[in-house]
């Protein structure tokens, strides 16, 4: 497993704390986050985490910024992409399992963005039906659109 990782300038601190996680841990990360406390876009990076996630370069993405809200907003635009915004290991853990979440936003301001991290990338999918019949239900939204 692949994980892509990215941010704009109010995420390098969190993506720094994450990195280590994934380095400490040996999970394959690629990072297409700003890297500088410059004012950038979150659109971009957001858009770019997504992009590679659709092309199979990477399995699952975190995406920081302030709230977590923008990064959120823009990778549910992608067809492919299910992004939860998280502010907690239940969230993450849920967003995953019952939803199918592919992408999890976080914002800058997250109290153990590695523990959230963490749950996500080691929870998958449940197989109970209901949330089968869920995430169906929602791959035709996104389907006839």
């Amino acid at each position: 497993m692949i994980i892509g990782i990215a941010n704009d300038h109010h995420g390098i601190d969190v993506k720094g704390k994450i990195i280590n996680y994934f380095d400490e841990k040996k999970i394959s990360y690629i990072n297409y986050g700003a890297d500088y406390k410059d004012n950038v876009d979150y659109v971009d990076y957001a858009l770019k985490l997504c992009e590679e996630i659709n092309l199979g370069n990477v399995d699952l993405g975190i995406l920081i910024c302030g709230t977590g809200i923008g990064m959120s907003i823009v990778a549910n635009k992608i067809d492919g992409i299910i992004c939860a915004k998280v502010s907690d290991v239940r969230e993450a853990k849920l967003a995953r399992e019952h939803n199918g979440a592919n992408v999890i936003a976080i914002g800058e301001s997250i109290d153990d963005p590695v523990s959230i991290v963490e749950s996500f990338i080691n929870s998958s999918l449940s197989n109970e039906d209901r949330h089968i019949r869920r995430r169906e239900k929602i791959a035709r939204i996104e389907e006839s659109n």
